[in-house]
């Protein structure tokens, strides 16, 4: 999955793109080689890391979310509760991600870029 955010003129354009391996090859094979060369090399674009891209985004933008919401948000985005659970640990294992105990639920907080 991959989010593209910006502007068209004066309006507002918030678009997800969702691709699966086969379209990510499909894609690559349209790049010019001599257009990737000066490069520096990238992550290989999977869905995988997408969805974690897009994971890392949901909680940089909310700022701060109380666990069973994110859960829920997640299971959403990654297509069910396994795949949204498995995130959410990932999550609590990220530098970037701080967590603290609620009320009544744990609060992740965006923590910034870890150097």
């Amino acid at each position: 999955m991959m989010r593209i955010r910006g502007r068209i003129g004066d309006w507002p354009v918030d678009l997800t793109v969702e691709l699966d391996a086969q379209d990510w090859a499909q894609l690559a094979q349209h790049i010019a080689p001599e257009a990737v060369a000066g490069a520096p090399p990238a992550v290989t674009p999977t869905p995988d890391n997408a969805l974690w891209q897009t994971t890392l985004e949901l909680l940089r933008n909310a700022g701060q979310i109380e666990g069973p919401q994110l859960l829920a948000q997640l299971a959403a985005l990654a297509g069910g509760e396994v795949a949204g659970k498995r995130l959410l640990v990932r999550l609590r294992h990220c530098s970037q991600v701080r967590m603290e105990a609620g009320a009544d639920a744990p609060i992740y907080h965006w923590a910034g870029e870890q150097a």
